[in-house]
């Protein structure tokens, strides 16, 4: 009886926990989801004039509050808040993308030469990410935009740079743990070269964590992104980016105009939400090891 209670009780607790990530990854996965189609239609909404252009300015009204000619309000500057909430989606997405699969193209063939061939190559290597990954992401990619300059070729530099060490010190550590393996000391010995062991062997058993990473990093580039735009740096100023456009909209929040910052605000959130919990859920499906873990020590 004892014995059927525990296995019960285990099995209770695994399953919870796995409806708890699949849970996490179905919400990430229907809120991303929801972003990348706004981003892909937006530009139809405004050739079809059902929204329109977000850097037009509207004589009149100003500081409009929502109403069904503007959804979510004009801004200060006469701005309609809708078609920028929506048009900032597409920006946030074209340099968060960018940044990320700059960072990942650097990050990971780093990682898996220098795991692979070590020496003093390696120690070089390690040291100079180990850095830059001491520096936080969002001071570092301030001082970054700074010298790159305003765009969002150049945004998505200074966040990638900021990205590279955590691709390179996951990929370079599993590299280091799976190449005393028996497989590939096997193909070593068959005479296999140097690229058919990182390209064949190691390349797809160390990469399996690099998705959890990207989308991790993907939720917090949208928020460094945010910070960069709400200090002034990253994108130029009429570039419909939601940090920017949140900086301009608590200057008049004072004055009762709240609908200007909560749309911004609320459209950022959300995408970092989706994103965190998209990457959680796939990190428990990736790793269940250590879900099974966490259940025995509940």
């Amino acid at each position: 009886m004892t014995s059927t209670k525990s296995r019960f009780s285990r099995f209770w607790t695994r399953s919870g926990r796995m409806g708890v990530s699949a849970w996490m990854m179905a919400v990430g996965a229907l809120i991303t989801v929801i972003f990348v189609a706004i981003a892909l239609f937006s530009p139809l909404f405004l050739a079809w004039g059902w929204i329109q252009s977000p850097t037009e300015f509207l004589a009149n009204p100003v500081h409009s509050p929502p109403a069904p000619q503007h959804w979510f309000g004009t801004d200060r500057q006469g701005y309609d808040i809708f078609s920028r909430t929506l048009f900032g989606t597409q920006v946030a997405w074209k340099v968060v993308l960018l940044a990320t699969v700059l960072s990942l193209a650097t990050g990971v063939p780093l990682g898996l030469v220098s795991g692979y061939l070590g020496g003093k190559a390696d120690r070089v290597l390690l040291f100079l990410m180990d850095t830059i990954y001491t520096l936080p992401g969002l001071l570092l990619s301030i001082t970054l935009a700074f010298v790159v300059g305003r765009g969002v070729f150049n945004a998505a530099i200074a966040l990638s740079i900021a990205y590279i060490p955590q691709y390179y010190r996951v990929v370079r550590n599993h590299t280091v743990s799976v190449k005393t393996e028996l497989f590939v000391e096997a193909a070593q010995a068959m005479g296999a070269d140097t690229w058919t062991v990182l390209s064949r062997y190691l390349f797809l058993n160390v990469i399996r964590s690099v998705p959890v990473l990207l989308t991790l990093n993907a939720a917090d580039a949208v928020l460094i992104l945010g910070g960069l735009g709400f200090l002034g740096l990253g994108l130029p100023p009429e570039t419909p980016e939601w940090g920017h456009d949140l900086r301009l909209a608590l200057e008049a929040l004072p004055t009762g105009i709240w609908w200007s910052p909560l749309f911004p605000g609320l459209a950022l959130t959300s995408m970092v939400i989706g994103l965190s919990l998209l990457g959680e859920g796939i990190d428990d499906w990736v790793n269940p090891q250590l879900r099974s873990r966490g259940g025995r020590q509940k």
